[in-house]
């Protein structure tokens, strides 16, 4: 009787695990086809499941829609550059006298003795004076702001005798300001003000003086695209700089521009309402394709997290082990991420627009920023779909095996490349102006990297000193032969060893030996080097990837293979 019952509890015992083991075969079987459903791309899912490719025709659609709204959004756009342009242009000619039409460096024009000092600051307000008189431009004052505005700023004590070389200073500044009103320039106010001391300047203490006014403007030419027109508020500075007192004043122009919404504007015999509500309504199809885009995207994601789970669940269950962080991030698809982060900008970027538009908002810059990167993105995200073509596969996936290589290359290189800048910038600063300051310096080593004004480099130092003049040449020559014959050509073998890779996978002689990033790309290509896996040279070689030995039906349980 014992016999039967131990006999019978093992029959009970095998036909649970039997029924464990088929649950489980069950689970992997699904997880399989599951797993190879999600890395399909849409033709192959279509073809295994006849499921249609909404996103891909919606990506599409959106590409069209986005690009359309961009290149409306441009146009509008170039208006308001042009304006703003041609009004500082404008403002030049009006208040700077002897103005040449062109910038002479980083400042608009000079002068040299203490009559030209008084008659360019006279000339300014004299101009200011007879604005409206004067300017071909739709421009008025500002009333509500403080009209000119005129402060000089200088020591408060200075005593100087260059022939003794005698100084006595306070290093202390003083600021002293002046108002001219918009409705008191015709008046006697204005003329006392004018002739008071105010303008009796003392050069050896000067500092600077500083010229401040608004202006406003209306922009008609937007009538013509069918546009409202927007209302423009010119914040325009002239300073006279003397900090240098080296017997030249640097006179610099600024004018920041505002844009706001007009206030009291009627427009007859026109459609621009007509043609603003179009535009509008187009901008709202663009929010929905976004929006629907969003939606689909997301989803994706969240089923794929709901898929890593399962097989991460699965893996330990079965086999007793983690799935490495790798595996998981295979899970990640970063083009939907990518997507995600450009529908959002997009559907904001969209909303500021049709704000502008209606003149509610005047965010020319934020909407531009926003508009401008989201559809960088979306056109970027079309490389995807490319690889679904194997000869355009093959270029992607290149720059994506390279890209951690390439990376870590130019961290190394970037150390040289810093160090050049701040060699450069000390030594040769003083002596070309292309090693003034550091951001000139970087752009000026940038451009000798890829071959560009490499003479005129040379030619513009000065030779003031023979030994700073023998050290730029060593500088230089040193620098170019460097980067450009060895670093230049390392950076080039980097991405064709890895192309050198991807075609091995193409051509079936990949090598166990090569690193992860590549093992992983070449899986993309749907090519496995992992067929000998377990029998032999798998064993001290890179280990295999269980999400990819999964969806191939070969887990290896042997050696260091996990």
């Amino acid at each position: 009787f014992t016999c039967v019952l131990l006999v019978s509890n093992q029959c009970i015992i095998y036909g649970r695990n039997m029924m464990a083991q088929s649950d489980l075969d069950l689970k992997e079987t699904a997880l399989k086809e599951d797993l190879k459903f999600y890395f399909m791309n849409p033709c192959e899912k279509y073809r295994a499941r006849r499921q249609i490719p909404w996103k891909l025709a919606l990506q599409i659609l959106k590409i069209l829609m986005v690009t359309t709204q961009l290149i409306f959004f441009g146009l509008s756009n170039q208006l308001v550059v042009s304006f703003k342009e041609e009004n500082t242009v404008a403002f030049k000619h009006l208040f700077l006298k002897g103005y040449s039409g062109v910038d002479e460096d980083d400042y608009s024009c000079s002068i040299y003795t203490q009559q030209d000092a008084y008659d360019s600051i006279f000339y300014i307000i004299n101009q200011y004076m007879q604005l409206k008189n004067i300017s071909l431009g739709t421009l008025g004052y500002e009333h509500e702001g403080s009209g000119l505005k005129i402060c000089k700023q200088q020591y408060k004590k200075v005593m100087m005798l260059p022939s003794n070389d005698t100084l006595n200073i306070d290093v202390s500044t003083e600021t002293e300001c002046i108002f001219f009103k918009p409705q008191e320039l015709a008046g006697k106010k204005a003329e006392l003000k004018l002739n008071s001391s105010f303008f009796n300047l003392e050069f050896y203490r000067l500092i600077q003086v500083e010229i401040s006014f608004k202006l406003k403007g209306i922009a008609l030419q937007t009538i013509h695209a069918r546009e409202l027109p927007d209302c423009y508020v010119f914040q325009n500075t002239i300073t006279f700089n003397n900090r240098a007192h080296s017997g030249k004043i640097k006179i610099y122009f600024d004018s920041d521009t505002d844009i706001q919404e007009c206030k009291d504007w009627h427009i007859f015999g026109s459609v621009l309402q007509k043609n603003t509500q179009y535009i509008l309504i187009f901008d709202g199809f663009v929010i929905l394709s976004c929006f629907a885009s969003l939606i689909l995207c997301t989803r994706s994601i969240v089923l794929a997290l709901r898929l890593q789970k399962r097989f991460v669940n699965y893996f330990l269950e079965k086999y007793k082990r983690h799935v490495c962080h790798a595996d998981r991030l295979e899970f990640i698809n970063g083009w939907y991420v990518l997507v995600i982060i450009s529908d959002v900008m997009t559907i904001i970027g969209s909303i500021l627009k049709m704000e502008i538009k209606a003149k509610n908002l005047t965010s020319y810059d934020v909407c531009s920023i926003l508009l401008g990167t989201s559809t960088l993105f979306v056109w970027v995200g079309v490389i995807r779909y490319l690889g679904y073509f194997q000869t355009y596969n093959v270029l992607i996936l290149t720059m994506q095996a390279s890209l951690p290589k390439v990376l870590r290359f130019c961290c190394c290189a970037g150390m040289i490349y810093l160090g050049y800048t701040f060699c450069g910038w000390i030594v040769l600063g003083p002596y070309h102006e292309k090693f003034e300051d550091l951001n000139t310096v970087a752009e000026c080593l940038f451009s000798l990297v890829n071959g560009d004004d490499m003479f005129a480099t040379f030619a513009q130092i000065q030779q003031k000193s023979v030994l700073v003049w023998m050290f730029s040449r060593l500088y230089l020559y040193s620098f170019i032969s460097l980067f450009i014959y060895m670093i230049l050509s390392l950076f080039i073998a980097l991405i064709t060893d890895s192309y050198d890779t991807i075609k091995s996978c193409l051509d079936g002689t990949f090598l166990l030996v090569a690193p992860e990033t590549e093992v992983r790309v070449c899986w993309h290509l749907r090519i496995s080097p992992w067929q000998e896996c377990g029998k032999g040279q798998a064993d001290n070689s890179f280990r295999c990837s269980a999400l990819l030995n999964v969806l191939l039906g070969n887990v290896c349980l042997k050696g260091n293979v996990f």
